[in-house]
């Protein structure tokens, strides 16, 4: 990622931070619609995933400048993936619940610019995550 794309995700992140609750709401509501093969992997009570989702994302988002630092725990995040029954293709479902979840929570300020840089912070987080349930799979 490039600097100024790593600045718009990490600025962009930090409108959404005050609606996080609702932005977990729709980003579940979006994930479960476009992949509902996925909601049996979910539990009925959806209260702890979403404080979940929203740890890995400010982790992933806030260590943008130190990746580092982020890809081991990236890397277990995706290694227990495979407990859970994820598939890789289900990664992409995801990725579409994010960037449609930032156009709403974000509206105006979700421009082509800030879409793209998400895109890109989203395919590096799923691709470690992806590559650390391989192995573990292996």
């Amino acid at each position: 990622m490039t600097p100024r794309q790593i600045e718009l995700v990490q600025s962009s992140f930090q409108k959404v931070l005050p609606i996080a609750d609702a932005a977990a709401d729709i980003f579940y509501a979006r994930l479960f619609e476009i992949a509902p093969e996925v909601r049996p992997l979910f539990p009925d009570d959806m209260s702890e995933q979403k404080k979940k989702l929203l740890k890995l994302l400010a982790m992933a988002v806030n260590g943008l400048n130190r990746v580092e630092e982020v890809v081991p725990a990236l890397q277990a995040c995706g290694a227990r993936h495979n407990g859970y029954n994820v598939k890789l293709e289900q990664y992409d479902a995801v990725g579409a619940a994010l960037l449609f979840t930032l156009g709403k929570g974000l509206g105006d300020d979700f421009t082509p610019e800030v879409e793209e840089a998400w895109t890109e912070c989203y395919g590096l987080v799923a691709g470690v995550m992806k590559e650390a349930q391989v192995k573990a799979a292996a």
